[in-house]
């Protein structure tokens, strides 16, 4: 089994270079696990005080059980991956089941932060790209899929995605082993490390 994890900044292409990846690769042996599902629950509080969570600070994700559940994969084990929403800022009642599968990709914007995870990782990419065209994302991503209106998402910018991204995110790109600039358009690089991983396979 090959662990990888991919991180980066919000909108910065993450979710496309998984994609190509997994495209490349044969998907029956491909598991993706997003670092997304492992939103702490927040349903004691009210969503009013739900929505003022700061989403890119490492204590609002549960690394513990996804530390656990990366274990449990690696020991040929299947996991109940939790379903979280953005709009209700709550854990679904229910779960995915994730088998083992040859690769395992862990994606997410602070999947290099934490020193127990990256432990579990044989290959750390991080996917890099400009503040300006993430913040054009973020906006796009922010108002078609959380229900957020503009000005909502650029105070949430200013307060908190962007200082930490400069605080967490951007300091962990010194764990990775690839970079990839220019995220999800950068196909050489993605299929350099498409080729890489298929080695690993032999």
């Amino acid at each position: 089994m090959i662990i990888i994890g991919i991180a980066g900044g919000t909108g910065s292409g993450k979710t496309t270079v998984v994609n190509e990846i997994t495209n490349k690769l044969n998907h029956n042996e491909v598991a993706v696990i997003s670092q997304d599902s492992y939103y702490r629950d927040q349903v004691e509080l009210p969503l009013e005080e739900r929505q003022k969570i700061n989403f890119d600070h490492p204590d609002s994700i549960e690394f513990e059980l996804l530390v656990e559940h990366i274990k449990q994969l690696k020991q040929g084990m299947p996991i109940k991956q939790p379903i979280y929403s953005y709009l209700t800022c709550t854990r679904a009642n229910e779960s995915i089941e994730v088998k083992p599968h040859k690769i395992i990709i862990i994606e997410g914007i602070l999947c290099l932060t934490q020193p127990e995870l990256r432990n579990l990782m044989d290959i750390k990419v991080f996917v890099d790209c400009e503040a300006d065209l993430r913040l054009s994302r973020v906006i796009k991503r922010d108002i078609i899929e959380r229900g957020r209106g503009v000005d909502q998402t650029l105070k949430r910018y200013e307060k908190t995605v962007r200082p930490m991204h400069l605080q967490f995110i951007e300091p962990s790109k010194r764990y990775a082993d690839i970079i990839v600039p220019q995220g999800g358009k950068n196909k050489v690089a993605i299929n350099i490390l498409t080729q890489f991983i298929e080695k690993q396979l032999i």
